[in-house]
């Protein structure tokens, strides 16, 4: 079973994806190991639409099972049909962004408030996430992900609220796809 979770930043696509990894024994990747480059600063520095495609398909290749975390959104054709099961997990704005501050402060610490730089690239990726839910975001939003469901291939779960993991699974797992 080839399963792709999909939703905005801090809706859960790793924590869902990383924890059915562990419970079904497939290989999980995290679309940001392949969207950035490593680097001594993580996420600020983005690979080429090319490369990250590039390197996802050698990493997956061969592999009848696997869970792909993130969006796939901007990367190109062939991504809809590559799948047996999308899950799009989508969480209120208020939750997520509280999620997302939390993640930040977690990672860097008072240094979003502190240092120059790390507070610029906090706000700008606070502006960018924040900016999901309103319809004219042409960016990776709401709309640009709804859209692109519409073209996926293959069956669709889709999992709106604040729910926890656990509920999360059983939805999944009680919604027959995986055997």
């Amino acid at each position: 079973m080839k399963i792709h979770i999909v939703g905005a930043s801090c809706a859960g696509s790793t924590t869902l994806g990383m924890r059915l990894s562990v419970e079904l024994g497939y290989p999980y990747f995290d679309s940001d190991n392949y969207f950035w480059e490593r680097t001594d600063q993580p996420y600020t520095v983005k690979r080429s639409v090319e490369l990250r495609n590039e390197l996802l398909k050698k990493d997956i290749t061969g592999l009848n099972d696997f869970i792909v975390g993130g969006s796939l959104v901007s990367w190109g054709e062939g991504w809809q049909s590559a799948f047996d099961l999308v899950v799009f997990l989508y969480v209120p704005p208020e939750i997520r962004m509280q999620r997302l501050h939390n993640r930040e402060l977690e990672r860097y610490g008072e240094a979003i408030f502190t240092d120059a730089e790390r507070k610029r690239q906090y706000q700008e990726f606070v502006d960018w996430a924040s900016a999901y839910d309103k319809p004219d975001n042409p960016r990776r939003s709401l709309a640009v992900h709804e859209h692109w469901l519409k073209q996926v291939t293959c069956a669709l779960i889709e999992i709106r609220g604040d729910t926890t993991v656990d509920e999360r699974i059983n939805i999944i797992r009680e919604s027959g796809y995986l055997g």
